[in-house]
């Protein structure tokens, strides 16, 4: 049999999942799992990258997001997951891969001041932020992975990987890294209960683990169709985030039906918004039932992420022990004896 290509993706640990990050990058993770060799981590140490002055969340943050991980459906039987601080080498190759990585090419990166700009209450005039890329390119190809799966907004990143890898191969006359691919894949932008894009900073988020109960009420309070100012008013059905929803979470047959209802005014906003909760919270339950019996059973989770740990350390001692030789450091120091060295 071939041997399956790999893959790897992180996230960062900003706490309890989202439905945005359920079909962002979940669901696509799941269906991953089962075609490649896949390595999906915590990205913890990028977490710092803009929340270094305030990191007392981190750890809480990262057993929620691995909890949701599990209960949507990742497998650690098909897939290695790992938390990225744990494995040390990652910072042993980031710091090799800065002394070749050009500054311009960090300057340049796009999202480099188009975050500056959005986090502008945070100090991120720091080392740190501008060579995450750096850090990103570590994490990628210490696993030699074939691919990444990204959305359009970054594949800058991919690209800037890439062009270390061969830098670094091309340097020093070797082919350690595989240049890795990007696996452009389709993110259905999910609007938060406003309108706007779903985002914790927003405020507009559906929480994954948010109570039956509380799912409701945000559901009825999302904003819909602002042309229909009465019950009796046609609308447009794109125009209201409530569709987005029922594109998710509703039949074919019954999003067609609640389009020509919205737009015939045979359907009220209200009864809309009913027929979304409940159809919502079917796809859910199994997944909150999932949650509840690992929060149960910590021990499981804990060996799980162990495990997966490393499992990723050995394949990123190896891949460092091969950069060690290509580099020409490490044991040995050349072959010359001691006297060699220091001339005696």
């Amino acid at each position: 049999m071939m041997e399956r290509k790999r893959i790897l993706s992180g996230m960062r640990p900003t706490g309890r999942l989202h439905l945005g990050n359920l079909h962002g990058a979940l669901d696509n993770w799941i269906q991953l799992q089962t075609q490649y060799d896949c390595f999906f981590f915590v990205a913890d140490w990028h977490a710092l990258t803009t929340d270094y002055a305030s990191p007392g969340q981190i750890r809480q943050n990262t057993w929620d997001m691995v909890l949701d991980w599990l209960s949507a459906g990742l497998d650690p039987n098909l897939a290695t997951l790992f938390i990225q601080s744990d494995i040390k080498e990652h910072a042993e190759l980031y710091l090799l891969l800065g002394m070749i990585t050009p500054l311009p090419w960090l300057e340049r990166n796009p999202t480099y001041k188009e975050q500056q700009q959005q986090l502008d209450q945070k100090d991120l005039a720091t080392y740190g932020f501008l060579g995450y890329p750096v850090l990103q390119a570590a994490d990628i190809i210490i696993y030699r992975a074939h691919g990444v799966p990204v959305g359009k907004d970054q594949l800058p990143h991919v690209e800037l990987t890439r062009e270390i890898a061969r830098r670094f191969n091309f340097m020093y006359q070797c082919e350690v890294f595989p240049i890795p691919d990007a696996l452009l894949t389709e993110v259905p932008v999910l609007p938060g209960l406003d309108g706007r894009k779903m985002s914790k900073s927003y405020g507009n988020c559906i929480y994954i683990t948010d109570p039956e109960e509380t799912i409701r009420e945000k559901i009825l309070k999302m904003v819909t169709d602002p042309q229909r100012v009465r019950r009796n008013d046609p609308g447009n059905p794109e125009l209201s985030p409530v569709f987005a929803y029922h594109k998710l979470y509703s039949s074919p047959s019954e999003v067609m039906d609640i389009a020509e209802g919205c737009r015939t005014a045979r359907i009220g906003c209200v009864d809309c918004k009913k027929r979304l909760i409940t159809n919502l919270l079917a796809r859910l339950r199994p997944i909150r039932e999932k949650r509840i019996e690992l929060e149960r059973d910590a021990d499981r989770v804990r060996e799980i992420m162990e495990a997966g740990n490393a499992a990723a350390r050995s394949q990123a001692a190896q891949t460092m022990e091969e950069v060690r030789q290509a580099i020409g450091l490490g044991k040995g120091y050349g072959g010359q004896s001691e006297s060699a060295v220091t001339g005696m």
